[in-house]
């Protein structure tokens, strides 16, 4: 076993410079992407660096120009809130207006219809009596006639006449 032994750690040693090769090689890989890396970005930010300045300065140039327009937005959003409360008030003012009218014109009809009802009645209670007694009169003045002449009817306007010896 004692033969074998220096065996493997031959085989370790060999192992372990292998290994050493590789991570060598990988270093000196890493480094060239490393170089590679940073020359892109190198590169990319030698395109992206224009670009920003520019759109910095288009910022800063429009900042004012934003501000004023927030600033007339706001004003405009005020004038607006100002003009629908006047028109709120005035739609409620002309409301009110509208109601106190229609209650006027209410009561005005209610009177006429009032004035109208007591004339009616007035009228009935002024032409109708007397026309009703004028007919009275007429009706018992011809009835008066009927009964002169013979043509004794009965009361209830059949036209039948009145035998008087039937009533005992």
């Amino acid at each position: 076993m004692e033969t074998w032994m220096p065996i493997f750690v031959g085989v370790i040693a060999l192992a372990v410079v292998v290994q050493t090769l590789i991570l060598i090689g990988l270093l000196v890989g890493m480094l060239k992407m490393a170089k590679q890396v940073k020359q892109i970005t190198d590169d990319v930010q030698g395109r992206i660096n224009p670009i920003i300045s520019r759109i910095h300065t288009i910022v800063e140039d429009s900042q004012p120009r934003i501000a004023g327009v927030m600033a007339e937005a706001a004003e405009m959003t005020h004038m607006a809130r100002t003009q629908a409360q006047r028109i709120d008030q005035i739609v409620a003012d002309s409301l009110e207006r509208l109601r106190v009218q229609l209650l006027h014109i209410d009561e005005m009809v209610t009177g006429g219809l009032n004035a109208v009802q007591e004339t009616g009645t007035k009228v009935k209670q002024t032409v109708w009596a007397p026309v009703r007694s004028v007919t009275a009169v007429m009706r018992g003045i011809q009835t008066g006639f009927e009964f002169y002449r013979g043509n004794r009817r009965r009361g209830d306007g059949t036209g039948e006449p009145v035998d008087e010896n039937l009533f005992i």
